[in-house]
């Protein structure tokens, strides 16, 4: 029996927004669940302008970055890389119930809503959906075009939650970190995951 909690998988793609999927990827590995993190090439990318992360593009060492960097237990957090089609989360027979987007591009909304399936990221996710598992994208990008838009409603309709990185302000943020972990709060609550991230509405301290 694993020692960790049933693993998520994470995946971060080219938009802006590096900090929300770091933050989440903090906080779950905290609350010792295990996490296959998938990263494209434009999110690494990302990573270093946002982050000031270097992530190499080699599996282990990115796993042990990555680890290094969330105080990851051994094999708590593992790194595929967009070709790696062995990997649990290409299959329906292995992959985790659960997926989050974050920061998720337009493109790939747009890939995902397609079932273009082009690499690892865009199969896993079409694998969640397949497997009717829980798909959550956490999109940045403003203004959205109808395009978008379209993309967007096409995989609400199919069970997809689609949470843009809109935190909120009635919290007080005395911080960006603040309004980091307002949207990382928003995700736990739909993956039903307790937490103490953020002040809830109505209530006057952290529930």
């Amino acid at each position: 029996m694993s020692e960790f909690k049933p693993a998520i998988t994470l995946a971060f793609s080219g938009a802006s927004g590096a900090p929300y999927g770091l933050r989440l990827l903090e906080v779950l590995v905290a609350m010792n669940y295990q996490v296959f993190v998938l990263i494209s090439s434009a999110a690494r990318v990302v990573l270093d302008t946002e982050s000031g992360i270097k992530l190499s593009g080699n599996e282990q060492k990115a796993t042990e970055q990555l680890s290094a960097l969330c105080q990851a237990k051994p094999e708590q957090i593992k790194v595929f890389g967009k070709d790696n089609w062995f990997s649990p989360v290409a299959s329906g027979s292995a992959a985790p119930k659960k997926m989050v987007v974050c920061p998720c591009s337009a493109g790939s909304v747009s890939a995902i809503a397609m079932g273009a399936s082009d690499n690892l990221l865009e199969r896993a996710a079409d694998v969640v959906i397949k497997e009717r598992g829980q798909l959550i994208l956490v999109p940045r990008e403003t203004p959205f075009s109808s395009i978008h838009l379209e993309n967007m409603l096409k995989l609400s309709q199919l069970g997809v939650t689609i949470m843009p990185a809109a935190p909120g302000f009635y919290h007080q943020p005395e911080s960006i970190q603040d309004l980091v972990d307002f949207m990382v709060a928003r995700i736990l609550d739909h993956l039903n995951i307790e937490h103490t991230l953020a002040k809830r509405w109505g209530y006057g301290e952290q529930h």
